[in-house]
């Protein structure tokens, strides 16, 4: 082997500078296992520590430059992987040891062990004789020699231990230094203390005594410039925007300001914006000094393992580490801080470690309040109550940077519109998901896929009987041309054809006929959940159906066939379901919403406090199928692990990892490809697992009369004048909300209203009149109308008889819809 220097060592052909090796020296030489390369569980005798913390600062500092301009960490966004993966041995270097054992061969990160090590903070934190926050923001570039040492000292330890960890350490990453850090007793509680004293100044009383700043904070290096950036940032955010439609639709500034003056559909009082807009982080990572960002960067990436295996009874019930009145904070911190990192820019590389680790915070935080709300509304939408952009350029850009992600690094005022949708109401992004679908129509129709009305329509022909085996024959080789017009013509169950013409209702009859048939748990497809909302999962014995796979692709199909027409179907499904059509990962507490009886019992097993061993478990789950009964491994090996105190968490993670991810996510990914089809990706991002059981059933149980009123259209010869029509009026104003959706229910096949209103509802709400005479001597005598109202759903249509009373009018219309009569009682 050829000569090199003693301070380099062969990495990819790439020689690791001489900085690294000392900081490797450092950390063995502070904690004795420097002669036998083994941790000693302690520091050296002597060992002064608060200039170890320094020496080690700087040193890592130097270290991570380095990796930047070489290219180990990319300006993409990126960490770079390659030039550690692409190895075909780890770095390997020869420890001095006892002879008697001759040279021991470890890697280069073996050296930082220690630092992965609980004793190693633990020791650090007891030589702290206060949690202080040193307020001198020239650390680490200048740092001061003290004879005390600062949580600072240990934030910008630990922070850079993360970001070498993440570089070097290409198989688990920073996972053993966050596994530490996450569970040392206090040191989460202990960063949000000096973060709260900083970001809520008011409202955080500390003692003198406590060795925190005693002087004012730089929020930047020039106080000046920062305060005049974030007003200049307030007073110039809509035209940001306006200038991003421009670029991105070419219309003229004309154009734009009728676009940018639309009335908002929902609005929130400013005081509940205010409270949750934490003022310090309104310019993002910019406007904070590098010791901030530091703290806040090593609370995000720990904070965020924690919550990974942080229950519900711990976080709602036990509130710890933190109560939720400090939950709020901390997500208004998050939301504050990445919204406006993203629409401000985040200012560069050396401030991607912390925004990465504040999106991945704030995604949980989010999720976990979307489950089982501990926020009010109106912190999410805080940030952006002065510069959210109009629904046409939040659509446009959203479209734009999912299409091209690299894009939103050039631009980063684009980049919110991806990464915090949720700074839009709902009301807005369902508005936005149908100016999706406006443009996507506009776009196939520019490309000839749709050249005007009754071409390129499809032609499909539907035996009663067999609804759901003659769609999925006709329609699952489709493809995108699913999104062209489909025509039905229907076969009824004697074999003949049925007349009338499909001008858009009789495909919205078939496509919740075969949704009510397909859906239903008898069919085999989905099953329901053991939750009282009963909602739908797929069944996971649907693998061994005949075409069971390929049939709940088709399902996604129709999903999203309905969601592109805008066709209400009157289902809901588990959100454990739904996270895996958003592509997220779905963790523990979400089991209680899928197997609440399986939940209970893995929470007994994570806090027994006896021997788990007694329970006699091991990593293995049984699954029953087509009558056999199947042993999986949670593990390799897992057969023969048994559960003990040690690995109980373990197990409780593995058991819940696979029945909400690993066994469902064969059906799930078939139903994803099925609704992408129809439905882009980054368009089902808008929203969360509720809000898209929303998206496709509608809105509220009850409805609102007035809009459906002016909505409504007579025919037959009703006028809104029409005496029944105004007894209809006043008897279902009088209904139940239960009532008022189950007549919604019997006309339109949907118990919801639209979200964006019955002005969206198609076809038109409709009451058509239904001629029944009564003698006059009959209406005398208090005889009425006996005839029933029906229902034709394919057109919303309610046929309504001439009832003279609303004794009557009620009466009838409550049979009717209780009893589903439709046609049959007609």
């Amino acid at each position: 082997m050829s000569e090199m220097h003693p301070f380099q060592i062969p990495y990819c052909s790439k020689a690791v500078p001489q900085v690294s090796w000392a900081l490797a020296n450092v950390i063995c030489l502070a904690t004795g296992s420097e002669n036998d390369c083994v941790d000693q569980g302690q520091f050296t005798q002597g060992l002064h520590h608060t200039s170890y913390v320094h020496v080690v600062n700087i040193l890592a500092e130097n270290l991570l430059d380095w990796l930047e301009d070489v290219g180990w960490i990319r300006k993409d966004n990126q960490e770079i992987q390659e030039n550690v993966e692409t190895c075909a041995n780890p770095i390997d270097i020869a420890c001095s040891t006892d002879t008697t054992y001759g040279p021991i061969k470890i890697s280069y990160m073996d050296l930082f062990r220690p630092v992965c090590q609980q004793w190693h903070l633990m020791k650090l934190l007891a030589v702290l004789k206060n949690v202080a926050l040193i307020c001198d923001s020239s650390l680490p570039n200048n740092l001061e020699y003290s004879g005390k040492l600062k949580l600072l000292d240990i934030a910008y330890f630990y922070s850079y231990m993360l970001r070498i960890f993440s570089v070097l350490n290409p198989v688990v990453g920073p996972l053993p230094v966050l596994n530490m850090l996450a569970f040392t007793p206090g040191f989460l509680v202990n960063l949000w203390e000096a973060l709260e004293g900083y970001l809520f100044p008011g409202d955080v009383k500390f003692s003198e005594d406590n060795d925190l700043c005693k002087s004012k904070i730089s929020t930047n290096k020039n106080d000046g410039a920062y305060e005049k950036k974030q007003k200049q940032a307030s007073k110039d955010g809509g035209n940001k925007w306006v200038t991003m439609l421009q670029k991105i639709t070419g219309k003229s500034q004309m154009d734009v300001d009728l676009i940018s003056g639309q009335t908002r559909t929902s609005q929130v009082k400013e005081d509940a914006f205010d409270v949750w807009d934490v003022e310090p982080l309104r310019c993002g990572p910019q406007g904070i000094s590098k010791d901030i960002s530091c703290l806040l960067h090593l609370f995000c990436a720990t904070y965020s393992h924690l919550l990974l295996v942080l229950d519900d009874i711990e976080f709602y019930e036990k509130q710890v580490p933190f109560t939720l009145e400090q939950q709020r904070r901390i997500a208004s911190m998050l939301n504050t801080l990445v919204y406006n990192g993203s629409f401000h820019g985040s200012g560069g590389q050396q401030n991607r470690p912390l925004m990465d680790a504040a999106v991945r915070c704030l995604h949980l935080l989010y999720e976990r309040d979307c489950r089982h709300q501990f926020c009010p509304p109106g912190l999410w939408l805080s940030p952006a109550r002065n510069n959210r952009p109009p629904i046409a350029v939040a659509a446009r850009t959203h479209e734009v940077l999912s299409a091209k992600p690299d894009d939103a690094l050039t631009i980063p005022s684009m980049a919110p519109v991806i990464t915090t949708t949720h700074v839009f109401p709902f009301e807005e992004r369902v508005q936005m998901f149908r100016e999706f679908i406006k443009m996507d129509k506009f776009s196939r129709k520019m490309a000839g896929e749709v050249a005007g009305p009754g071409s390129r329509s499809v032609e499909v022909v539907i035996r009663r009987g067999h609804i759901v085996e003659d769609g999925f024959q006709q329609l699952n080789s489709l493809g995108s041309r699913l999104k062209s017009c489909i025509h039905v013509s229907f076969i009824s169950e004697c074999g003949l054809p049925e007349a009338g013409l499909d001008y858009g209702g009789l495909f919205k009859e078939f496509l919740t006929d075969i949704a009510k048939a397909a859906f239903a748990p008898e069919y085999g497809l989905f099953s329901q959940t053991s939750t009282s909302d009963r909602l739908l999962i797929p069944n996971t014995a649907a693998r061994f159906l005949e075409n069971g796979t390929q049939m709940i692709e088709f399902l996604g199909k129709v999903v999203g066939k309905a969601l592109y027409e805008g066709i209400l179907l009157d289902y809901s499904f588990s959100h454990v379901f739904i996270q895996k059509l958003l592509g997220r990962y779905s963790f523990l507490d979400e089991l209680s919403t899928l197997d609440p009886e399986l939940y209970r019992n893995l929470m007994y097993v994570k806090h027994y406090d006896g021997d788990v061993k007694e329970l006699s478990l091991d990593f293995t789950v049984t699954e029953e199928s087509l009558g056999k009964r199947h042993i999986i491994e949670l593990k390799p090996g897992g057969k023969d692990a048994i559960v003990t105190n040690e690995n109980k968490l373990q197990y409780v993670h593995a058991m819940a990892d696979y029945k909400l991810n690993r066994q469902m996510l064969p059906l799930s990914n078939a139903f994803y490809r099925g609704l992408t089809d129809l439905i882009s990706p980054s368009w089902l991002k808008l929203f969360n697992a509720s809000e898209f059981n929303q998206l496709l059933s509608g809105g509220n149980h009850d409805i609102d009369i007035t809009d459906l009123r002016n909505n409504t259209r007579y025919t037959g010869g009703y006028t809104e004048g029409s005496r029944t029509v105004k007894l209809f009026w006043e008897v279902i104003t009088g209904f139940e909300p239960k009532e008022r959706c189950m007549l919604l229910k019997f006309v339109t096949s949907c118990s919801r209203a639209p979200l964006l209103g019955f002005k969206h509802l198609q076809p038109t709400f409709t009451i058509h009149k239904v001629a029944c005479d009564v003698p006059l001597w009959a209406t005398i005598g208090g005889q009425d109308v006996e005839r029933l109202p029906s229902a034709s759903t394919c057109y919303n249509t309610l046929k309504l008889p001439t009832y003279k009373r609303p004794s009557t009018l009620r009466a009838k219309l409550l049979y009717a819809i209780n009893s589903n009569a439709g046609f049959e009682l007609s």
